[in-house]
């Protein structure tokens, strides 16, 4: 399998995945802050939306670089 297939397929499961799932959160955390004995941090949830569109486009993509990549073989 060459590297075209392998990055249509990677493509077109990213696409799906983003389809299905249309969101992903992550924790991010800040800066501690030390006053003696006491450390404090924050962590902060964010949410990363993945447009409809977006997912459409990479399963598109996918799909021509696969059908490219048969084709050229």
């Amino acid at each position: 399998m060459n590297a075209i297939k392998i990055a249509a397929i990677v493509l077109m499961a990213s696409g799906i995945l983003g389809l299905v799932f249309g969101s992903f959160n992550y924790t991010k955390e800040s800066e501690e802050v030390k006053l003696g004995p006491v450390e404090l941090s924050i962590k902060e949830k964010k949410t990363v939306n993945i447009p409809v569109w977006a997912g459409v486009v990479a399963i598109v993509a996918g799909g021509v670089l696969l059908a490219y990549g048969s084709r050229k073989n």
